[in-house]
């Protein structure tokens, strides 16, 4: 019996549409990841090379003297462990609170539920440049203005909307038999709570801390308005002003600074990749 073979052309006109779309993926792909190449080429090029009225999208003679000047700028080590700080607090209190309140306005019927739906998402749509002079003057009347606190409290409360919103239908999608048999095998609330349905969101906690730490760990213009005086609570994008200078900006030194700042980044994802696609995925799926 004769098996029919279909060649590796005829396969591919037969596919056009993924054809097209592996295209338009990879043009995307290169426009995203143009401006981080081109980052790190300038951190990379010497003085010279960046003042050039012709600029090329390549160096024959990298230098790290960029970087040098990043690493022996005053207290810098201190910077990056208050962003690393900050970031971190905002990420671990955002998933804890974000999951108890999820599970709440989820399993329980309450008074002003569905007010309470509403308002997350109406909380989404007020800017954040709308709110930053209020927000210093609650900092100042609470004491907390350069204080790292400052800083933690307004991206908690900005990140911790779309944390619950997004993780409602993380929980909505475990079926409540699941607890009602956790419950007939003797398992109390809060076992079921943590060991049980916390480990089933967590690809949801997961997307939901990508967030948080993104917009923590970029932020210029909380740590700009709420630490105006005590410069060793800075973080590391009130670094980078350093390299900006009235007469001449240095831009080797500004952008080797954006590339220490991205490292960490990229190795929050690589780290989390995994439940991060599964996250997503379950959340277009809900």
């Amino acid at each position: 019996m004769s098996v029919s073979r279909v060649s590796p052309v005829r396969s591919l006109l037969r596919r056009p549409g993924r054809l097209a779309a592996e295209a338009v993926a990879l043009l995307v792909a290169v426009v995203v990841a143009f401006p981080l190449y081109w980052m790190l080429l300038s951190a990379l090029k010497p003085a010279g090379e960046i003042q050039s009225t012709s600029p090329r999208p390549w160096t024959l003679s990298p230098s790290l003297d960029s970087f040098r000047r990043v690493f022996e700028q005053q207290e810098f080590g201190r910077y990056f462990l208050n962003s690393l700080l900050v970031a971190g607090t905002v990420v671990v209190a955002s998933a804890v609170i974000a999951f108890l309140a999820a599970t709440a306005v989820t399993r329980f019927r309450f008074r002003f539920r569905t007010t309470l739906l509403v308002m997350f998402l109406v909380a989404q749509m007020v800017p954040v440049e709308a709110l930053t002079i209020p927000l210093f003057f609650l900092m100042r009347d609470a004491g907390l203005l350069n204080t790292l606190g400052s800083l933690v409290l307004p991206h908690l409360a900005f990140s911790l909307p779309f944390a619950i919103w997004m993780l409602r239908g993380f929980v909505k999608a475990v079926p409540e038999a699941l607890e009602e048999q956790a419950a007939l095998d003797g398992a109390s609330r809060t076992r079921f709570l943590w060991q049980i349905l916390f480990p089933l969101v967590l690809p949801g906690l997961v997307a939901t801390s990508v967030f948080s730490f993104i917009s923590t760990w970029n932020d210029f213009l909380f740590a700009k308005s709420f630490l105006i005086s005590d410069t060793s609570q800075s973080t590391l994008p009130m670094a980078l002003l350093v390299f900006f200078k009235p007469d001449e900006n240095d831009w080797g030194g500004i952008m080797a600074g954006s590339t220490v700042m991205t490292i960490p980044v990229l190795v929050f994802f690589v780290l989390v990749q995994r439940r991060l696609v599964s996250g997503l995925g379950g959340a277009v799926k809900d």
